[in-house]
């Protein structure tokens, strides 16, 4: 029976709430289903401390053999590289991350915080990710961290991540099968796609018809921030509660699956130069951009221009 530890590190405990927003099957089927012993998991978990104490040392130790390392949130390292500002007991939480991650069969981030720092690194706490800080590799555990599986830690980006995506690397791990991972040490399956690729607003956006102000049909990547044709994530591929995601909603991409999460600017405007973003979709290049944004925007067919002048 494979056994698995979830430990919160900095965070809000978003991911924990995506994790109980799990369906098809629901978490408790699938731990189930999979024969996952969770050991702890500090939102569902109940016991006495000093159980939960002895646990923390055995696992450290080497005395309980631990499968699947889950880790929500960013590692703090600050003051001074003292880890002072989180600990437990008095011991630096990023301590304890590195003493179970060097016993664990395979090592999850679970969200963008625990993958890249996440909003931990606009803090001055000295927040990182477990294996790398932003789009760098390195964060907690090194670039050369690899589990006693021989995995690297495989980064589930995502604020929070969807569940779809944590279940498939649980049945991966427990069947210890390796992902596909892209440069991020992200599931390729799930983050080698864009947003836009899925976005029902597509069409709007390939001939530049746009918005600028919430609630209509129109593309929002020029005016109102979506990160849609930048973001590389499965929000449009596998859908929030098999409903809906935020460009379907109306709502901009805020790019929360990407290393640089949180962006320095503000989610809602769009940097440009005379109408022109700074940042182009993803593989883009500027002057062929130029060139055919123009006759585009000339070439928009009727049907879309007019139902975005209804709204």
């Amino acid at each position: 029976m494979p056994t698995a530890f979830w430990i919160q590190c900095g965070a809000c405990g978003g991911d924990t709430m995506s994790l109980l927003g799990m369906e098809t099957p629901n978490l408790v089927a699938l731990l189930g289903d999979l024969q996952i012993e969770m050991l702890w998991h500090p939102s569902l978990s109940y016991d006495e401390q000093i159980s939960y104490d002895t646990l923390l040392a055995n696992l450290r130790l080497g005395r309980q053999p631990l499968d699947i390392l889950l880790v929500e949130g960013f590692v703090i390292n600050g003051p001074i590289n003292s880890g002072g500002f989180d600990t437990y007991r008095g011991e630096s939480k990023a301590v304890i991350v590195k003493d179970l991650a060097a016993q664990a069969g395979v090592v999850i981030a679970v969200g963008t915080c625990a993958c890249f720092g996440g909003i931990g690194k606009l803090g001055g706490i000295d927040a990182t990710g477990l294996q790398f800080y932003d789009h760098h590799p390195g964060g907690l555990l090194g670039a050369d961290y690899r589990s006693q599986r021989g995995w690297p830690v495989v980064n589930l980006p995502g604020c929070p991540v969807h569940p779809t995506v944590l279940k498939d690397i649980l049945y991966a791990a427990c069947e210890d099968t390796p992902p596909v991972l892209n440069k991020f040490q992200a599931p390729d399956d799930w983050f080698g796609i864009l947003v836009h690729q899925g976005c029902t607003r597509n069409e709007y956006h390939e001939y530049r018809v746009e918005d600028n102000d919430f609630g209509g049909p129109g593309c929002m990547f020029f005016h109102l921030g979506c990160r849609g044709p930048l973001t590389y994530s499965p929000c449009n591929k596998i859908l929030w509660n098999n409903r809906n995601s935020k460009t379907n909603a109306g709502v901009p991409c805020f790019g929360c699956t990407q290393p640089e999460f949180p962006q320095p600017h503000p989610f809602f405007q769009t940097p440009n130069i005379i109408d022109v973003p700074l940042e182009l979709p993803d593989g883009v290049d500027r002057a062929h951009y130029l060139a055919y944004k123009g006759m585009a925007a000339a070439a928009a067919p009727d049907r879309l221009v007019k139902r975005k002048s209804r709204v």
